[in-house]
C-alpha cells in the first residue's frame, strides 16, 4: 500500500513539473489557465489542452510513452508519441 501511495505522489510531483514547464514554453501567451501544450504527431502539431485530461487513464499512458521515449527534461515542449488521429480519437470524447 505505501509503495503504491508513493507512486502516485512521484506521478503527481512529476505532472506539476511538467505543467509548469509547458506554461512557460515559447513567447505565445495564448495557453488559458488550466490548459496546458502538447506537440502530437510526425510534425509536432501543437494542441493546447485542458489540465483536466490529466487524470484520464488513457492519456496518463501517452503520458508514460512519452517520458520512455522523450523523456520530461527537454525544452521543446510535451511531446505525445502517437499520431494525430490517434490522439483526436482520445480527445474528441467530452471529458
Amino acid at each position: 500500500m505505501t509503495l503504491r501511495k508513493t507512486n502516485k505522489n512521484i506521478q503527481a510531483a512529476a505532472l506539476k513539473q511538467i505543467l509548469k514547464r509547458c506554461s512557460s514554453f515559447g513567447k505565445k501567451n495564448d495557453v488559458p489557465k488550466g490548459h496546458f501544450v502538447v506537440y502530437v504527431g510526425e510534425n509536432r502539431s501543437r494542441y493546447i489542452i485542458s489540465i483536466a485530461w490529466l487524470g484520464d487513464t488513457e492519456f496518463q499512458s501517452l503520458l508514460q510513452r512519452a517520458e520512455e521515449e522523450f523523456g520530461f527534461h527537454h525544452d521543446m515542449g510535451l511531446t505525445i508519441p502517437c499520431d494525430e488521429d490517434e490522439f483526436f480519437s482520445l480527445i474528441s470524447n467530452p471529458y
